[in-house]
């Protein structure tokens, strides 16, 4: 197991508070793909958001890797992001100015890698996420089904216990979903990835291990998928 949550609330005050999440437990095993599904409003980005410690939660109690979250200073926990975390997100959010290759080591170069360790380690994700020969590429001259798979390579440069995808199809037409959900799918079985990812499309589910389904910010069910 990888992640554990137990008893998870998130409330956002306001004149009516919302209970955006409510007594939510869940846990993710090492190497799994984890799908998170449910209608607009029902709480699963804002799920994605705790476990992905961009956000705190109300209540309860969120396990990663063995370390108790709420222990963790602020600084900490960009320690731990930067470390042990990867995040792919629907917009990209690339550097236009710099070339894929940059975009990619720039989390090694955050942590203080050697340049000739994270400009190897960054040439080997492009490999990786088959774009060794765009590396060079400013972000503007790639499509937007490479621009994800450059921000998946970036995510996985520190060699991140889990990747988190909100969406990351969004914005793409159904080849490059095809292409980037392969991707992902490959990732996991070769590399043992654990992936959790938040999405609304009904044919993402054939690609991941387990789908758990989000509604009125309460797991609803959970079911087996097509991945494995």
């Amino acid at each position: 197991m990888i992640i554990e949550a137990k008893a998870l609330k998130k409330t956002f005050g306001g004149a009516v508070p919302v209970e955006a999440l409510k007594d939510v437990d869940l846990q993710i095993n090492r190497g799994e793909f984890v799908g998170i599904m449910g209608p607009s409003g029902s709480g699963k980005s804002t799920l994605l958001h705790m476990l992905a410690l961009l956000d705190d939660p109300t209540a309860g109690k969120i396990i990663v890797d063995g370390t108790d979250i709420a222990t963790l200073s602020s600084m900490q926990k960009t320690g731990f992001r930067l470390n042990k975390l990867g995040y792919v997100f629907q917009e990209y959010a690339l550097l236009p100015e710099l070339n894929a290759l940059e975009n990619v080591y720039l989390p090694l170069m955050m942590l203080g890698a050697p340049a000739r360790e994270y400009r190897r380690a960054a040439m080997e994700m492009m490999e990786t996420v088959g774009l060794g020969k765009r590396a060079k590429h400013l972000i503007s001259q790639m499509s937007g089904g490479e621009q994800q798979r450059v921000a998946i390579a970036r995510a996985l440069v520190n060699n991140s216990k889990i990747l988190f995808a909100d969406e990351p199809c969004a914005n793409l037409d159904t080849k490059n979903s095809a292409i980037v959900m392969n991707l992902l799918r490959n990732l996991c079985d070769e590399r043992k990835q654990t992936i959790i990812m938040v999405t609304h499309e009904p044919e993402h589910m054939q690609f991941a291990d387990r789908i758990i389904w989000i509604k009125d910010g309460m797991i609803e069910k959970e079911e087996k998928a097509g991945g494995r």
